[in-house]
């Protein structure tokens, strides 16, 4: 069994070398050739996860078709951007035995309301062998060795035993969940509200200010992702809260890394440019914001965020509106059905 691991970025590159170390060739795939020779001639991805040298049985290459046509296992770690057109031309070099697994934590915008990356890969290929990685997953702590967990989200055992089986390593855990959906929004939806924990922290808050942030983060999330035929109880494992409190603190975060940008007087475009890197939490943003109104899901985080990077209001009038207004109920899912006490 070979493995093919479409996206040369910092986490493709990290898991490439798990799968490359646990004895599987492990087809790198990059757009860029110069990335490409440069990969091969220092053997490390100097680009986007200097200081860690690839493990002898990674091929990094630029022939996509290639990667995929020799590999059983193929992950998916590229831009929500570019999925689609990535995913369309895998349809021709994969078959119906194939496993694909989504690691990108993003949204499809559509004229009737957006598809995840699973759905995706499920409307262009052949396989239904379809699965979702996500998790509390900073590249560089993964590469670093640091001790680490995910999720394999798959309605397939196959898939999950399979994807255990390629990226199972010391430091780095996989655990199962059959919730799909639920752990991919939570991977997607997580992105809007590290941009705004991003914002508090650089505004230096309190600690009191980001316990209240990231759990009310966490109902806004699940409360979406119900509305969709999700779990709640999934976005208390690694893949809800666990990957939210990681994004929402760290300075390795993208999205947190824009926030903060954000709080300290930069436009949108400015911010992003200074970041030099994709946050997918702004183009997720977008997306789910207009969706809930659609179908009156209320997510006064995200609404405010909205409010302030794309219709330039007053950070400070939306932040008092929030405190303000709204709902008063702390736990949704707690009670069960017919608990009246």
């Amino acid at each position: 069994m070979e493995v093919a691991i479409i996206g040369g970025g910092n986490f493709g590159t990290a898991i490439a070398n798990i799968a490359a170390r646990n004895g599987f060739v492990t087809h790198l795939w990059m757009r860029d050739e110069q990335q490409v020779a440069d990969c091969i001639a220092h053997r490390e991805n100097r680009r986007y996860l200097p200081g860690h040298p690839l493990e002898d049985l990674i091929r990094p290459t630029s022939d996509l078709e290639a990667a995929v046509d020799r590999s059983t296992v193929i992950f998916m770690s590229v831009p929500s951007a570019s999925f689609r057109e990535v995913a369309t031309r895998l349809s021709g070099h994969t078959d119906a035995d194939d496993i694909v697994v989504s690691a990108t934590k993003g949204i499809e915008r559509r004229d009737d309301g957006f598809r995840l990356m699973s759905q995706i890969l499920g409307d262009v290929l052949p396989t239904r062998h379809i699965g979702v990685l996500s998790g509390p997953n900073l590249a560089e702590e993964i590469a670093d060795g640091q001790y680490t967990g995910t999720v394999i989200a798959s309605a397939e055992d196959g898939v999950r035993e399979t994807v255990r089986a390629v990226l199972k390593s010391e430091t780095f855990r996989v655990y199962d969940n059959d919730d799909v959906f639920g752990v991919e929004l939570a991977g997607a939806l997580k992105n809007i509200y590290a941009i705004v924990c991003g914002i508090a922290g650089g505004l230096e808050v309190g600690q009191n200010t980001i316990g209240m942030l990231i759990t009310r983060s966490l109902a806004e999330m699940s409360r979406f992702a119900v509305s969709q035929g999700a779990n709640p109880f999934t976005f208390l494992g690694l893949a809800g809260v666990g990957d939210l409190l990681v994004t929402c603190t760290s300075p390795l975060s993208r999205n947190y890394q824009l926030g903060y940008r954000l709080a300290h007087g930069l436009s949108l475009e400015e911010a992003v440019n200074d970041l030099g890197k994709l946050a997918e939490g702004v183009n997720t943003l977008r997306v789910i914001e207009e969706h809930a109104r659609a179908i009156d899901v209320y997510m006064p985080l995200a609404a405010g965020l909205k409010r302030v990077l794309f219709d330039g209001e007053d950070l400070a009038e939306v932040v008092t509106e929030l405190m303000t207004g709204g709902q008063p109920v702390d736990v949704e899912f707690a009670r069960p059905e017919g608990f009246d006490a």
